[in-house]
C-alpha cells in the first residue's frame, strides 16, 4: 500500500515552550516540521508568565533592600520607581528571548507560521490567517491555557488578568487580587513591594492549597507582617466601575474595597475552546483539557498533546520535558512516559518558597510512621538589617525506610535550594545520607544537614514525641 502523501511529517499547534522543543528536535532529526503560533513564540512562559513575572519580582525586591543597606552602614538617598521604564525594559527583554526561540527554530529547519491553527480532521489543519487547510502525518496540540475570566461575576469586565498585569500604563496606588494560588501570592507581594495598597481576597481556609501546611501559614503571616491585608474565606461579588474611573470590588462577605484595578487569579483553563477536536476526534475532560495517554497521545491515532492543554501539571519544566518524551517516543523509537514524580517547584513570594515532594500531612496518609525535622529561625542577613523575617527549613522522612520523601524551604533563594532538593528527593536519598554530608557555614542551608534530631513523628495523623 502506497503511503500517503502530506504536506508535513509533524505540524506543531502552539508556539511555548513545550511546542518550540518539539518543533525544534523534531526538525533537528530531518522531519518536515512547521509550528503555527497565533500570539508571539516563547507562550505563557516567556512572553506573559514565568520570565516578565521573576523580573518584576526582582524590581519590587528593591524597595526592602533599601531599607536593609542601613544596617550594614549604607546611606540610601531619595528613591522614586518609574513603573513605565521597567515595562520598557521588561519588553525589551521580552522581545530578544522570542527573538532567540525563533532563531532557533529556524537554524533547526522548522518553518513558522504566524497564525492561529484549528483542527479540521486527523491529520488536517485549517490556517485561519489564509484559511489555507494543510496536511500532515502527526500533529502535535501545544496551545497551553488562558487566564480564568470568572465570566459569571458581574463586572467581570472591569478586572484584569495576569496577561494585562504585565503592561498596565501605570502602576495602581491599590490593587485588589482574588485568588490564593501562586500567582495570586506573587503579584500581591510584586504590587506591595512597589509601594501599592494591595489586598489578597481567597475564598478557601488558608493560602497555597496544595503546599505543606506550614509553608502556607509562615507566608501568610510574613505577607500580612509587611502589610498586605489577606481576606481568607471571602471572595468577590461584584465589580462596580465608579465614575472615578476605579473600583468598587464588593465582597461575598458585605465589605466594599476600593481600588484602581482588580486583578482575578483564579486559575487558568485549557485553551481547547473553537480548536475543532471534535472534527479530529480528540476527546476533551470535564475541564475542557485533552485526555492524553501515559505517552501523550490524544484519542485520535496520529495526534498528541502536551503542556497546559492537557491539564497534567501546569509548569514550563514539565512541558518541556513531555515534549523530548514525545520525540523519543514517536522519532527515536524509545517508548518514553513523562515522569510527575516528585517535581520540585518555587513559589517566587517574598521570602520564597522552594519545596518538592510530600506534604506532611500526605505524607501522614501514606506512611505507617513518619519523622518531621523542622527548624525556623532569623536568617544571618537580619542580624543586621533588622528585619523582623524568618526561615523555615523542613524535611519529611519516611520513619522505616529513613528516605526523605519531602523537602520545604521557606526563605531567601528557596527556589534555587529546592533545584537542588530536588535530586535528593528524586534519588530517594535517606536522611541519614544528608547527616553524613558536611555543612557549608556559614549558609542557611546547612540546617538541612543539622537537624540530627526529629522535632516530632506522626502515626497515622496523631503527633507523637519525638
Amino acid at each position: 500500500m502506497t503511503k500517503p502523501s502530506y504536506d508535513y511529517d509533524l505540524f506543531v499547534i502552539g508556539g511555548g515552550s513545550g511546542g518550540v522543543r518539539a518543533a525544534r528536535r523534531s526538525a533537528a532529526l530531518g522531519k518536515r516540521v512547521a509550528i503555527a503560533e497565533e500570539f508571539r513564540f516563547g507562550g505563557t512562559c516567556v512572553i506573559r508568565g514565568c520570565v516578565p513575572k521573576k523580573l518584576l519580582v526582582y524590581a519590587s525586591q528593591f524597595s526592602e533592600s533599601f531599607e536593609d543597606a542601613a544596617g550594614y552602614g549604607w546611606s540610601v538617598g531619595s528613591r522614586s520607581f518609574d513603573w513605565a521604564k521597567l515595562i520598557a525594559n521588561k519588553d525589551n527583554e521580552i522581545d530578544r528571548l522570542e527573538s532567540i526561540y525563533r532563531r532557533n527554530l529556524e537554524g533547526a529547519g522548522a518553518e513558522l507560521l504566524a497564525t492561529r491553527a484549528v483542527l479540521e480532521g486527523p491529520h488536517e489543519i485549517r490556517l485561519l490567517a489564509t484559511d489555507k487547510v494543510v496536511t500532515a502525518e502527526r500533529i502535535l496540540i501545544a496551545v497551553g491555557g488562558r487566564p480564568n475570566p470568572f465570566a459569571d461575576m458581574p463586572g467581570a469586565e472591569h478586572c484584569i488578568s495576569s496577561n494585562e498585569a504585565f503592561h498596565l500604563k501605570r502602576l495602581p496606588r491599590s490593587v485588589v487580587i482574588l485568588g490564593g494560588g501562586y500567582i495570586a501570592v506573587e503579584f500581591a507581594n510584586v504590587f506591595h513591594g512597589l509601594g501599592v495598597e494591595t489586598t489578597l481576597v481567597y475564598r478557601g481556609r488558608e493560602i497555597l492549597q496544595g503546599f505543606d501546611d506550614d509553608l502556607r501559614h509562615e507566608l501568610h503571616q510574613a505577607m500580612v507582617k509587611k502589610g498586605i491585608r489577606i481576606r481568607c474565606e471571602d471572595t468577590l461579588r461584584e465589580v462596580v466601575q465608579k465614575p472615578d474611573g476605579r473600583f468598587e470590588a464588593h465582597l461575598k462577605s458585605g465589605d466594599c474595597l476600593d481600588a484602581d484595578e482588580v486583578l482575578l487569579a483564579i486559575g487558568r483553563k485549557p485553551n481547547t475552546e473553537d480548536l475543532g477536536c471534535e472534527k479530529a476526534g480528540v476527546e476533551l475532560d470535564s475541564r475542557g483539557a485533552i485526555v492524553v495517554d501515559e505517552y501523550s497521545k490524544t484519542t485520535a491515532d496520529h495526534i498528541h498533546a502536551i503542556g497546559d492543554v492537557t491539564g497534567r501539571v501546569a509548569l514550563t519544566p514539565v512541558a518541556i520535558h513531555e515534549a523530548m518524551c514525545f520525540v523519543d517516543t514517536i522519532y527515536l523509537d524509545r517508548p518514553t512516559k513523562p515522569d510527575f514524580d516528585m517535581i520540585p517547584t518555587a513559589v517566587f513570594s517574598q521570602p520564597e518558597i522552594g519545596t518538592v515532594g510530600m506534604t506532611e500531612a500526605h505524607a501522614a496518609r501514606e506512611f505507617d510512621e513518619v519523622e518531621i525535622y523542622k527548624a525556623t529561625f532569623r536568617p544571618m542577613k537580619h542580624t543586621l538589617s533588622g528585619r523582623d523575617e524568618k526561615t523555615m527549613m523542613k524535611l519529611v522522612v519516611e520513619a522505616a525506610s529513613g528516605v526523605v520523601v519531602g523537602a520545604h524551604v521557606f526563605g531567601p533563594d528557596a527556589g534555587e535550594l529546592a533545584q537542588v532538593l530536588g535530586i535528593c528527593v528524586k534519588a530517594k536519598l535517606t536522611k541519614a545520607a544528608f547527616d553524613a554530608t558536611m555543612a557549608v557555614h556559614p549558609a542557611a542551608a546547612e540546617e538541612l544537614v543539622t537537624m540530627y534530631t526529629p522535632s516530632y513523628r506522626l502515626k497515622g495523623s496523631e503527633r507523637v514525641a519525638a
